[in-house]
Parts: structure tokens; C-alpha cells; sequence
């Protein structure tokens, strides 16, 4: 099925649409990937400034619990009984320091790291208090602290240690805080991003998503190549949308690590924008409309001197010059319009041109005229001459009025002449009452004989109806000779530079003459007399049946010519 346009106004109205609305799908296209280019880059921000913020709590709630553990070092009994190792009293007192610091853990440690007194029973995974206290000694600080994170009965802890000193380290305060559920409410609270944590089994700690978000961030995670450290937001699918992740790794000790995720939902930040994409699609949509209502105006405006021009066109094809277009119009329409009523009128003047050229000489002569032009000049060639004369001439012109004469003498040469046309002859003049056809020029013609004597026994038909017709008015019957001859000669333009005629020259013009004043001779009883060469040019000889007539002398040449009698 073709769906192309036809009309030019629907081509046009095609063309304006695409461009509308190519421009505004380009320009919707570019606005969405700007807007999503901005949500990301927001996004991007947005998460780094989370995993900051999450940096920043633990900092300074480390330093809050750090300075509490401070303080509680300056206390002399507590030195005492980090000298004496009471521990039973030690275990007593680090409650009252749990609650004025509000933390989560405290926890005093001798010098080589042993617990003297905690308020947890189990111990940190992975030697993480060795670790801390080995940092903070190599810290030259006044006093030495180091933070870290922990696993505590499968719970995950943020830890710092403090120096107890009497005036010299005589022992460590361990004191940290949970992180949990209620840590991560509090930092997407804070920063605007879901928080979660997985401990180093890739299981949930803590998280701020629902509980099916959370199942589905869980299948989803599978997805990543590797989880161990996303500082750019990765895209993920997640719960119908699409989130953009970063992860951060939390080292616990030897061996052991948690998992901090932050996201943010991409098609979250980008609803505003999505608003305002629908809103340019409504004004896209609108845009190709209103295009459709103008262009279509435009088109058929445009279109319609178009039409028109193709309607005058198609009467200029039928023939009809008379039409104008008359268009007032004074663009390239206009000027085309104007054009084509000059084309109108040259070619009217052409017909009027052609159409007297074609009264006045033949049809063929007139199109090698106007294909090859009037320049004087010609070819040899084979042609076959037919004279035809009308016999009494002189006496019926003194008998009838030289009106009525005219008049009997224009059917007479009608007659005669179609019948030479309708066997392809050309007239080559009418000298009078006669009259002087060629075969075989300008055009050339294999059976050229054959065909100036059909036209001949033709003609001969036409003479004896036109007397009867003339014998029904009264008038007395017409009789003519006819000649004819076929010999080489000089076909072409003959005359001046001013006028010009196309005809034959040679002796064999004058041959076919003489056979034609030869009809007169009474002996012969004929009225067609033609030559031993016409004869020899037959293409069917068989359906000719010449009467031979002996050779006879001819004024203007030497040797006799052959004649026969035909009809």
C-alpha cells in the first residue's frame, strides 16, 4: 500500500508537520535528557553529601562519648580501681558512665587490652579493641584516642578508646554507640536518602526502607558486579523504579565489615520534571495540530494557483490557447502564470503559423520545414512525378463566371488531391487547373510507384463521381490527363532566401510532364500514360495491367521513352 502524498498541498502540509514536530520531539527529547542528566548529577550530590553527614554523626557523637570517657579518666576512684583491677566495682561504676555519656557501651580495658569491666558480656569480633588500642598509642596527642566499628553479639557498634592516666596510661576506656534502625531513621532524617545497613553476610542490620522495598533492594543487589565499594551511583531497578546507589564499606576488625547503602529514587527526583515533560508533550501534541490547521491553510493556498497552472497545461495539451490564467499574484506563482499565458499565445501563434503553412504546402513538407528548417538546398534521389491536368479548361472558363469557375475548380482540385494524400503523395504545387504530386519525396518511400499509380487509377474514380454530380446540377462532365514518371532527382528547398518552395528538378520532372500532355492524343485512348521506368519500380507489377503505347520522343530529350497505358 502506498502512502505517499499525491497533491503537492498534501505534501506540504506532510512536510510542515515533520518539521513541528521533529522540533518539538527534539526539543522534548533534549529536555528529558537534561532533566534526568540534573536529577542524576542532584542525586549524585545529594547522595555524597549522606555518606558525609553519616561521617560527620559518627565523628562527633565519638567525640561526645570520647570527652565523657575523658572526664571519667580524671576521676580518682576510677583510677584506683583501674590500679586495683576491682573489677567487681569497676563493673558498677561503668553503668553511671553509660548513662551521663549515653552510650550504648563502656568498657575498661587494662594495657594489654584485657576486659576488667564492660556493660556487655561478649566481646567485640575480630580483635577490633587490640586494633584500636594499637592506633591510638601510636597517636602523640596528649591523649591518644582511636575510633573504629564492631560486631557485639551481632549487633554493629561504632567504638572509640581513651586513655586512663595516672599521670601515665595505666589502662583504656572503651565506649561506643548501636548502630540500628533508630541511627539510620535518624540520618535519612537528616539527609533525605534511605539508609541501609548489611553486616558482612549481606544481611539486613538496619534499613529506613519498607519491609517489601527492603526485600526487593536484597534480590536486587545480586544484580551488582561488585558491592564492596560504589562511590558513583550505580542505576538499579528496585520496587517498580529505578534507584541510584552508592555503597560505602565500614571495616569491623579482622575479617569482619558492614555495609552502608544509600539511594535515592531516580523516578522520585524526577516527577517534577516528568510534570513538566507531559505539559511540553500536550504543547508538542498542540504545537503539530495548530501546524496541521496552518500549513493546511498555507497548502491549499499555495496549492491552488498550482492547480491551476496544471489545469491550463492540460487545456494547452487539448489544444485550447484561448485561456488565460490572468493571475495578479507578484511571486515566482505569479511570474510562472504570466509566463504560461505568453506560452499560451506563442503557441496559438504557432498553430496559425503551422495551419496556413499546411494550406499553402503539404502536411510533410511542412514538418521537414519546421524539423529541418528553410534552408536552400537538396538531395538526390528516386521519386516518382505525377502531372494531372484538367482537359477543356480554357473553354469552361469562358463559359461560367469566374466565381463559379473558382468554386467548380477548388472541388475539382479537393477531389483529387485527397485522393493523391490518401496514397501518401505529396502536392507539390497546383499550377492552375493542374496539378504536380511527389512520391517517395520528402519522405522516402519504397513503394513510391506502386503509389502514384494507385493514386492515378484513384483519381480516376473520383473524376467520374464528381460527374455525376456535376451531371445532376446540369453541368457538363470534367475529364483530365495524368502523367506519370520515376527517375533521380533533385529534391529540396528551392528559390530565394526571402521565399522559398519545395519541389523536384531534373529531366525526369519533365518526362512525367510530357507523358501527361501525351493523354491528349486521341490513338491512345487513355488518361493515364506512364513510363517503362515507373514500371520497372513496381513493387506488385501484378496488380497493374499496362497497355504498351511504343516508344515515343519526347520534346526536350533525345532518347525515346517507353510509355504504356494504364486503366
Amino acid at each position: 500500500m502506498n502512502l505517499r502524498p499525491k497533491t503537492f498541498g498534501a505534501k506540504l502540509l506532510l512536510l510542515f508537520v515533520i518539521v513541528v514536530a521533529a522540533a518539538q520531539l527534539t526539543t522534548g527529547i533534549i529536555v528529558a535528557r537534561a532533566n534526568r542528566a540534573q536529577a542524576r548529577a542532584g542525586i549524585d550530590e545529594q547522595l555524597a553529601r549522606a555518606a558525609r553527614a553519616f561521617a560527620q554523626i559518627v565523628q562527633d557523637r565519638n567525640g561526645l562519648l570520647v570527652a565523657s570517657a575523658t572526664n571519667a579518666a580524671r576521676d580518682y576512684q576510677i583510677k584506683q580501681l583501674f590500679v586495683s583491677e576491682d573489677t567487681a566495682t569497676l563493673t558498677s561504676a561503668l553503668p553511671s558512665l553509660q548513662l551521663t555519656s549515653k552510650a550504648d557501651i563502656v568498657s575498661a580495658l587494662s594495657l594489654d587490652g584485657r576486659t576488667l569491666a564492660s556493660t556487655m558480656r561478649a566481646r567485640p569480633a575480630g580483635d577490633v579493641l587490640a586494633q584500636l588500642i594499637a592506633r591510638a598509642e601510636t597517636d602523640p596527642s596528649p591523649f591518644p584516642t582511636a575510633t573504629g566499628y564492631a560486631y557485639i553479639e551481632d549487633a554493629f557498634y561504632s567504638l572509640a578508646v581513651a586513655p586512663m592516666r595516672a599521670p601515665d596510661i595505666i589502662g583504656w576506656m572503651a565506649i561506643g554507640f548501636r548502630i540500628d534502625h533508630a541511627f539510620a531513621q535518624a540520618l535519612e532524617a537528616q539527609t533525605g536518602v534511605a539508609v541501609t545497613f548489611l553486616n558482612d553476610t549481606g544481611h539486613l542490620l538496619a534499613t529506613t526502607l519498607p519491609a517489601a522495598t527492603a526485600s526487593a533492594l536484597m534480590s536486587a543487589l545480586s544484580a551488582l558486579p561488585q558491592l564492596d565499594e560504589l562511590r558513583s551511583a550505580a542505576e538499579l531497578p528496585l520496587a517498580g523504579e529505578t534507584a541510584l546507589l552508592t555503597v560505602r564499606r565500614l571495616p569491623a576488625g579482622t575479617n569482619h565489615f558492614a555495609t552502608l547503602l544509600l539511594q535515592y529514587s531516580l523516578d522520585e527526583k524526577l516527577r517534577p520534571a516528568r510534570r513538566s515533560e507531559r505539559l511540553l508533550l500536550w504543547v508538542t501534541l498542540g504545537s503539530i495540530a495548530l501546524a496541521i490547521v496552518i500549513s493546511r491553510g498555507f497548502a491549499q493556498r499555495l496549492a491552488q494557483p498550482i492547480v491551476a497552472l496544471v489545469g491550463h497545461t492540460r487545456r494547452i495539451a487539448a489544444g485550447d490557447y484561448a485561456t488565460r490564467i490572468g493571475s495578479d499574484r507578484d511571486d515566482e506563482l505569479g511570474r510562472l502564470a504570466h509566463a504560461f499565458d505568453q506560452m499560451s499565445d506563442g503557441l496559438a501563434e504557432r498553430d496559425r503559423v503551422r495551419d496556413l503553412l499546411d494550406k499553402n504546402v503539404s502536411p510533410e513538407v511542412a514538418a521537414q520545414l519546421l524539423r529541418d528548417g528553410a534552408a536552400l538546398g537538396g538531395e538526390e534521389r528516386e521519386v516518382t512525378i505525377l502531372f494531372a491536368d484538367l482537359r477543356g479548361f480554357t473553354t469552361l472558363s469562358e463559359q461560367l463566371a469566374p466565381r463559379d469557375l473558382l468554386a467548380l475548380l477548388n472541388r475539382y482540385l479537393d477531389r483529387m488531391s485527397a485522393a493523391i494524400e490518401r496514397q501518401g503523395g505529396v502536392i507539390d504545387k497546383f499550377i492552375g487547373d493542374a496539378i504536380m504530386a511527389l512520391f517517395g519525396a520528402p519522405l522516402a518511400q519504397d513503394d513510391a510507384a506502386d503509389r502514384a499509380l494507385a493514386a492515378a487509377l484513384a483519381m480516376e474514380r473520383a473524376l467520374a463521381d464528381l460527374n455525376r454530380e456535376l451531371a445532376a446540377e446540369g453541368r457538363p462532365p470534367l475529364a483530365l490527363g495524368i502523367g506519370i514518371n520515376t527517375a533521380r532527382v533533385v529534391a529540396g528547398n528551392i528559390g530565394s532566401h526571402r521565399r522559398l518552395n519545395y519541389s523536384v528538378i531534373g529531366d525526369g520532372v519533365n518526362v512525367a510532364a510530357r507523358l501527361q500532355s501525351l493523354t491528349r492524343t486521341p490513338d491512345y485512348a487513355t488518361s493515364v500514360i506512364t513510363s517503362a521506368a515507373t514500371l520497372a519500380a513496381l513493387r506488385a507489377p501484378e496488380k497493374i495491367s499496362p497497355r504498351p503505347l511504343g516508344p515515343v520522343h519526347v520534346k526536350g530529350r533525345v532518347e525515346p521513352v517507353e510509355i504504356f497505358a494504364v486503366g
